[in-house]
């Protein structure tokens, strides 16, 4: 969007340049004698002021970029003429574009997004949101880009209005559920353990039940032994609480004479036992569910069984679910194989069974080494509640005790958090008014109480944030703080009102651990991280993608690597080449880097790099997997990615009826001699100059990030290339020299998205001068990232609307 007044002053230059054009190829046809189409050109003026003349412009730039104008039939421009009056157009359309979305360099009034309202409730009532969401029929939040806080983008509907009451009646509900908190249970588990209907008869066979048996991850595609319930259980906890969960359990035949390739784990990797949520509800409970954080994890020693204790959160309704995260990836095809390539290793009797699934379990269970985890017992305690009133009564009605009178005391003092600022007088007459009325009607004041506090959250004070005013207030000042670096409402000890606050409290907040919500909300609106496996890797050719549960390893490195530059104020060109990152044993064998100490796979510790290709973010599988498509990689995919995520310059988005890439291209045996026949066409030239070198330069990793020297065709990848007015590079180590040179540029850009993010607005050209002083005074700080948040919330566009 800062491109505007570039693309207004080209757009001003363009009507000089296409009238010649136009007069002679177009007006015979479309002019003041004959409207063929009814279309009209003669009366064309740049720039576009009007939707009509946007939408002649473009019907002309499609038929020039077809080839399908000037017809064939009569005198055609040469090759330079057409493209220059191309250009014109399309900088004219972007311009047309620019203005459209432009909101004058201000915040529109800008709701929650789904993330921050249920930030916001969880905070508001101290409420475990880890199993509870209440936004589970709210419509998706419309994004702007990659970015899903931005005001005009966030539109609000009828259903939507609904849903917020409903959602309302959710969160009050849990928070005061009227019920008396039930006395500490205790469930013991170590008999009749029944799984899924594919294990029953086998384990009915070999064990008569007694054991309750995991096999796979939960990445595994049929789900067959990834996901252990009790199913005497499956109704789960009767209250939301603290539970202690005891397990008996054993890890069998880690060590086995099996093909690692067969069972799909490292088998020197001790066996880890994991616990996570299930509802009987919301599906099966031996398959995924919308809903199953990782409440707990442990590594299992080998050996005997072992008791193992965790302490985790249930909501009511919830049972435990046990896993096991490096399990096999298809026990299925390893039951069936190792029958039919291991039969030497069975005893005689059994070596001429059939190989089928049906047998197959039953006989490796009783004579194989099928690695698996076997738990003996399960005991469950709980809610073990702290006694005294719950942390959601706490937040509601404070240290005190509820009576009557003080209703409208507790709704002052909840919708002045709510409302992110002191609630006005006729604010709270309106919520007592809902709670009077409610008690006329016969209800206990407590009833109406919770009315009151359905009525604030679904009032527009709590659902939007309050931006008014030139300069914003302090109240809303802090919210603004607040919801850039920790996604929710602003705590008691946000007060913007002491000198030098606004640096003091950017610090407090950066340094408390619920800044990982900045951490991972703006990487994904950067990087696109939320979608990371919207376009999952092809299971036949990349299983070690799920095998090795690299998606979740991916993302979590480049959490913790901002996260690094983020606490130690690293420079940002550690974005651009960095030869440090962090990884797993799993991510560091998928990168060919030396391999970590054997922990599980799951540690994750920082590592100095030996490949210089891996530096940065153009190094990491999660850049690398969501800039693919799951099955192969296309340059121009990435190059785009690249121009808007790093250096900051956007393409316009390509013609409708552009000549699509042809990989069948007669004698083309890579993806540069697909993209250099592209390039003849002279519509494409301009785009893919800027767009195909970056692109290359990534062709060596592969669609899971993976390094490649040659396509599956065997032909060698040739990287090199040259950015527009840059130095030439012959791999991704060299492109990223290259941009560490241009360190500025990647600053501007990495600045204009930070404002973005924490302004939910788009940046316009009126905003410049501020972007460039941000990064004039970033430079002169070393271009550390904690002193350029410092710098973007110090800022005039911070804090303004």
């Amino acid at each position: 969007m800062i491109r505007f007044a570039a693309l207004f002053t080209t757009a001003l230059f363009a009507q000089s340049e296409i009238q010649p054009f136009l007069k002679t190829h177009c007006q015979s046809c479309h002019g003041e004698k004959m409207q063929m189409a009814q279309r009209r050109f003669d009366q064309l003026r740049l720039p576009v002021a009007d939707q009509a003349t946007h939408v002649l412009v473009e019907d002309m730039l499609n038929q020039l970029n077809a080839g399908k104008m000037p017809p064939p039939s009569t005198a055609q421009p040469d090759i330079a003429s057409r493209k220059a009056v191309i250009d014109s157009l399309t900088a004219a359309l972007q311009a047309s574009t620019a203005k459209r979305n432009s909101t004058g360099g201000q915040t529109v009034l800008r709701r929650l997004n789904r993330r921050e309202y249920l930030n916001t409730v969880g905070d508001l009532f101290h409420l475990d949101m880890l199993m509870f969401d209440p936004t589970g029929n709210f419509p998706r939040d419309q994004m702007a880009g990659y970015m899903d806080n931005i005001g005009d983008t966030l539109v609000t509907s009828g259903y939507l209005l609904e849903q917020y009451l409903a959602a309302a009646e959710q969160v009050v509900e849990k928070a005061l559920p009227g019920n008396p908190r039930p006395a500490p249970q205790t469930w013991v588990f170590n008999d009749n353990f029944r799984q899924q209907q594919e294990f029953d008869y086998a384990h009915l066979a070999v064990h008569k039940q007694r054991y309750l048996s995991v096999y796979e991850n939960s990445n595994s595609l049929r789900h067959e032994g990834a996901y252990a319930p009790i199913r005497a259980f499956a109704k789960g906890v009767p209250a939301d609480g603290l539970y202690e969960i005891r397990v008996l359990a054993e890890a069998l035949n880690r060590l086995n004479p099996y093909d690692v390739r067969l069972l799909g784990r490292d088998p020197e990797d001790p066996f880890r036992l994991g616990i996570v949520p299930g509802n009987d509800k919301a599906g099966p409970l031996h398959h995924p569910q919308p809903i199953e954080p990782l409440l707990a994890e442990t590594v299992l020693k080998d050996g005997a069984p072992q008791w193992y204790t965790f302490r985790v959160w249930l909501d009511a309704g919830y049972t435990p679910r046990f896993t096991f995260p490096n399990g096999m990836i298809d026990s299925r095809r390893a039951f069936t194989q190792i029958i039919a390539r291991y039969r030497q290793l069975l005893p005689e009797e059994v070596r001429n069974a059939e190989p089928g699934i049906y047998p197959a379990r039953p006989i490796v269970l009783t004579h194989g080494k099928m690695p698996h985890i076997r738990i003996h017992e399960v005991n469950i305690q709980g809610p073990l509640n702290e006694p005294g009133p719950t942390p959601s009564e706490l937040a509601i009605f404070g240290d005190k005790p509820f009576p009557p009178e003080r209703i409208r005391e507790i709704l002052t003092n909840f919708a002045g958090r709510a409302y992110r600022r002191p609630a006005r007088p006729e604010e709270v007459d309106r919520l007592m008014a809902v709670v009077e009325r409610r008690v006329k009607d016969g209800k206990p004041p407590i009833e109406g109480l919770k009315t009151g506090l359905k009525a604030a959250l679904a009032s527009p004070a709590f659902i939007y944030l309050d931006e008014r005013g030139k300069e914003l207030s302090s109240s809303a000042l802090a919210a603004r703080l607040s919801y850039f670096l920790w996604s929710t409402t602003p705590d008691a000890a946000l007060d913007l009102n002491k000198p030098n606050a606004l640096l003091t409290q950017t610090r407090r907040l950066l340094n408390d651990p619920r800044s990982s919500a900045f951490i991972n909300g703006f990487l994904d609106s950067w990087l696109n991280l939320r979608g990371l496996g919207d376009m999952p890797a092809d299971r036949d050719a990349f299983l070690q993608f799920y095998a090795l549960d690299l998606q979740a390893a991916m993302r979590r490195e480049t959490r913790l690597f901002t996260r690094h530059l983020l606490d130690n104020n690293r420079t940002i060109v550690d974005f651009l080449n960095a030869d440090y990152s962090f990884l797993n044993r799993n991510l560091a064998k998928h990168y060919g880097e030396p391999a970590l100490p054997v922990d599980g796979g799951h540690k994750f510790r920082q590592v100095k790099l030996v490949n210089p290709n891996r530096g940065g973010l153009l190094g990491q599988g999660s850049v690398l997997t969501v800039t693919a498509n799951g099955i192969e990689t296309s340059a121009v995919t990435r190059g785009v990615w690249l121009l808007e995520n790093i250096l900051g310059d956007p393409l316009a988005p390509p013609p409708d009826n552009v000549p699509p890439i042809d990989p069948d291209v007669r004698g083309a045996k890579s993806m540069r001699e697909i993209l250099t026949k592209h390039r003849e066409n002279p519509t494409c030239f301009s785009c893919h100059q800027k767009i195909d070198a970056p692109g290359f330069a990534l062709e060596n990793f592969d669609p899971i990030g993976a390094w490649r020297e040659s396509y599956a065709n065997s032909v060698p990848i040739d990287a090199s290339g040259q950015l527009p007015g840059g130095k030439a590079f012959q791999n991704v180590a060299g492109l990223k020299e290259v941009l560490v040179e241009r360190r500025d540029q990647f600053a501007r850009m990495l600045t204009e998205r930070l404002l973005t993010y924490a302004c939910g607005r788009r940046m316009e050209a009126s905003d410049r001068p501020r972007i460039d002083r941000i990064v004039s005074d970033l430079r002169a700080k070393g271009y550390g990232f904690r002193d350029l948040i410092e710098l973007v919330v110090a800022s005039e566009t911070f804090r303004h609307k």
